[in-house]
């Protein structure tokens, strides 16, 4: 891990470092209590309106999405550029209704490992993020491993993808489908605030 270098320090009581990876909060004696994936970029109300549009509609005509905002289209297309840079906004897809390509199975799957032991919970994250039928995966906690959604053309397919991702692999204990018999909502907006 590499050295941190504080850039605020709070004296009264407990002790707050702000460092490039990691968060520290706690007693002065403490050790690293949580550590952060990446930097949070700082979001003005300009881009938190802009996401919101691009969120719905991302195929939004951008001098649309600036008036909407009140930026220049240029501004616009620089506040979008860094938010790409930043992993802000992940990546740009179409989302495809699975029951008009055939994919007429949807199933929520909870996973039980083995044990929790880092190699195995890395192996089966791997695995997991692989495999093209699964189409969300969570590492999770309450007493299960992992929860998962998968698509699938039919129960022989699931069948066979059940059978390749857990039945057969020693690292899973046990799984349990939910079979959905009806999307009721399916999308990936979040609430900006």
């Amino acid at each position: 891990m590499p050295a941190f270098r504080p850039s605020k320090v709070q004296a009264m009581g407990n002790i707050i470092i702000e460092v490039r990876k990691a968060l520290l909060i706690g007693q002065p004696n403490a050790t690293i209590t949580h550590i952060m994936a990446e930097t949070i970029p700082k979001l003005d109300d300009f881009d938190r309106a802009i996401l919101r549009l691009v969120q719905r509609d991302n195929r939004m005509p951008q001098r649309a999405i600036a008036e909407a905002v009140n930026l220049s289209t240029a501004a616009l297309q620089r506040r979008i550029a860094a938010m790409e840079r930043s992993g802000v906004i992940v990546r740009n897809v179409a989302i495809v209704d699975p029951d008009q390509v055939g994919l007429g199975v949807t199933s929520i799957v909870e996973v039980n490992l083995v044990d929790e032991k880092a190699a195995r919970v890395d192996k089966a994250k791997q695995l997991f993020r692989d495999a093209p039928e699964v189409q969300q995966c969570y590492y999770v906690t309450g007493g299960r491993s992992f929860i998962m959604l998968i698509v699938a053309p039919d129960m022989r397919s699931y069948e066979a993808i059940t059978r390749r991702l857990f039945a057969e692999n020693e690292s899973v204990a046990s799984y349990h489908s939910y079979l959905a018999l009806n999307r009721v909502k399916a999308g990936m907006e979040l609430v900006i605030p």
